[in-house]
């Protein structure tokens, strides 16, 4: 488990080359395309990395071409602003010459300000649901091979789904809403760019999968073509991605072979930490039907 731990910082090692321009790479984890919360996680560090004195409150960004994980993605920062309050970045992805992603981030200083936040929903804590060791014994063994094979993955989050049930053949509610407990495997530093990166890296890990639950289908199914094409996350809290954290995920609509999700993030205090949308493609493949 060391080598998977190591991954997520080797991340976010991001090599400069010049004053706005870094270089990273992709886990050697036999993936045939780089993971897209991987991109995001870099992108955002390295705009993390042309500002000081503010963090991140939102990004927005784009998926363009699928990455390739054999050879490094050389991240491209634009400093559009820097204003008296807010900071604003745009990252290009680009391999092989050519921008695999783009992505807008805008920091802000510290300020007070109203306060709300939506409630936490009532679910099991994350003591009260299988850990690994218990999921691979009692119940990945009754789920369909590639929801196995997802989660017995070794990944640097650890994920413990509460509505498991949905996975399984012909059982399971249909409502488009799916609540998973994240954290990171390893403790992290204190820097709070970190963190960030590493929940905008997991948070990618499953968000396109709620939009099929009312179909009663996930992104495992061969005969869906998925991916991830834009995602939009803002950060309202300071939160660490080491303790554990509620991804609580729904999906007003899908259509025109498009799937629309959205997730708010507590943590295991009942705080709001951050928010996610992201719209995907989730197309039938009729030739497999």
């Amino acid at each position: 488990m060391s080598q998977i731990s190591d991954s997520l910082m080797s991340i976010l090692d991001l090599e400069p080359l010049e004053r706005n321009l870094f270089r990273g790479h992709s886990p050697k984890v036999g993936w045939p395309r780089v993971f897209g919360g991987q991109v995001i996680a870099q992108s955002l560090y390295a705009a993390c990395k042309t500002v000081e004195g503010r963090q991140p409150h939102s990004l927005h960004a784009y998926f363009l071409l699928a990455g390739d994980p054999a050879i490094p993605i050389i991240y491209e920062v634009d400093r559009l602003r820097d204003g008296r309050s807010f900071t604003t970045r745009r990252v290009l992805a680009i391999q092989k010459g050519e921008a695999i992603f783009a992505m807008s981030a805008s920091f802000q200083v510290e300020e007070p300000g109203y306060e709300h936040q939506m409630p936490m929903p009532d679910v099991p804590m994350p003591e009260d649901l299988p850990d690994r060791e218990a999921m691979n014994r009692s119940v990945l063994p009754n789920m369909p091979k590639a929801v196995r094979a997802y989660y017995q993955r070794e990944r640097p989050i650890e994920i413990r789904p509460v509505e498991f049930a949905r996975y399984a053949e012909g059982a399971g509610s249909r409502e488009p809403k799916f609540h998973v407990w994240i954290k990171a495997i390893q403790p992290l530093p204190d820097d709070p760019a970190i963190h960030q990166a590493v929940l905008a890296y997991a948070s990618d890990l499953m968000l396109l999968d709620s939009s099929l639950i009312a179909h009663g289908t996930t992104v495992f199914d061969e005969k869906i073509q998925g991916a991830s094409l834009d995602h939009a996350l803002w950060f309202h809290r300071p939160f660490r991605a080491d303790e554990w954290l509620l991804y609580a995920q729904d999906s007003p609509s899908t259509s025109g072979a498009r799937g629309f999700s959205r997730g708010l993030v507590f943590d295991r205090g009942g705080r709001l930490v951050a928010s996610v949308a992201q719209e995907g493609l989730i197309r039938p493949r009729p030739d497999l039907g």
